[in-house]
């Protein structure tokens, strides 16, 4: 979800912008800008911060776990190379 807070913020920071002879246009710039804003937004393949996080969390969660087998696999692969018989 777009936060319509911040889009709101960014309209009327933008519409400060507007020369003073257009200060009578003013309010329409914004409600332009706003509408301009979200459409284009909207076209954007964007995640939500709280997506974001959790996706993060998982992927840590995966990274330590592979870690976790990384080093479970190194013990084995000494454990055979040390094994008596080994032809390696």
């Amino acid at each position: 979800m777009i936060d319509l807070k911040a889009i709101d913020d960014l309209a009327r920071r933008l519409t400060s912008l507007v020369p003073p002879g257009l200060k009578d246009a003013r309010s329409d710039l914004e409600q332009n800008m706003k509408a301009t804003l979200q459409a284009g937004l909207a076209k954007l393949d964007l995640v939500t911060r709280e997506e974001f996080d959790v996706q993060r969390a998982v992927l840590l969660r995966t990274r330590e776990k592979i870690d976790a087998l990384e080093r479970a696999v190194e013990v084995l692969e000494a454990r055979l190379a040390s094994s008596p018989g080994n032809n390696h």
